[in-house]
């Protein structure tokens, strides 16, 4: 019961986020609300409640939020939102590490907490 009361909590907490980050983010292909939003089915496998690798569910958000970051601008905004949001969630860097190759998803940037944003490609 513990832990769907947390991963709950978690969802409200990331949908509400995702709503205040609409508000402040400017409109470009992708925005931060649109990461968050398709990173919720990841929540409790990033911030390490959940199995060992993540879910099917997860994965198909996760390829899918890479589909949407089709630019080099929109890719950098991705970055800069998932390193500023990361750890206000609690998300594990070593599971975050463990998503792209495991959901088979080719980045064209390094998954890390100290990745230079304005250097991705």
């Amino acid at each position: 019961m513990e832990g769907k009361k947390a991963q709950y909590g978690l969802r409200v907490m990331l949908v509400a986020f995702a709503l205040l980050l609409a508000c402040n983010t400017m409109a470009e292909a992708i925005t931060c609300n649109d990461a968050v939003s398709a990173l919720i089915p990841c929540g409790s496998y990033l911030i390490g409640q959940g199995g060992a690798d993540p879910s099917p569910r997860c994965c198909e958000s996760a390829r899918a939020l890479n589909r949407m970051a089709s630019t080099v601008a929109s890719r950098r905004q991705l970055c800069e939102c998932l390193k500023q949001t990361g750890p206000s969630f609690g998300v594990k860097p070593e599971r975050v590490q463990h998503l792209p190759p495991f959901c088979k998803i080719d980045l064209s940037m390094p998954v890390s907490p100290d990745v230079d944003c304005s250097r991705v490609a």
